[in-house]
């Protein structure tokens, strides 16, 4: 019997998947530093945390869509770079 107010105890059933976590980790990470690195990563710890039936298959797709933003990201900026020569000098 539980007392009032108290709440019974977690199963173990109920924890959220490490790579999921991490999957997400790496796809937010990788939006701003090492893109190339982390975005595979991402897509790679978001797909197995998807196949795993423990909890978190939001944050694994969300892992998953930001590892193929990052990779999408990484190659847009290679693109623009190279249409200017490599030249990061924006100024007249």
């Amino acid at each position: 019997m539980s007392a009032y107010g108290s709440r019974p105890a977690a199963t173990s059933g109920s924890r959220t998947n490490g790579l999921a976590i991490a999957g997400l980790v790496c796809g937010i990470v990788g939006l701003f530093f090492l893109s190339i690195i982390l975005g595979p990563l991402a897509i790679i710890f978001g797909s197995v945390g998807l196949r795993q039936k423990a909890g978190g298959g939001g944050m694994a797709k969300a892992g998953i869509i930001l590892g193929v933003i990052d990779v999408i990201l990484f190659i847009v900026v290679m693109i623009v770079a190279a249409s200017n020569g490599f030249s990061w000098y924006i100024g007249g």
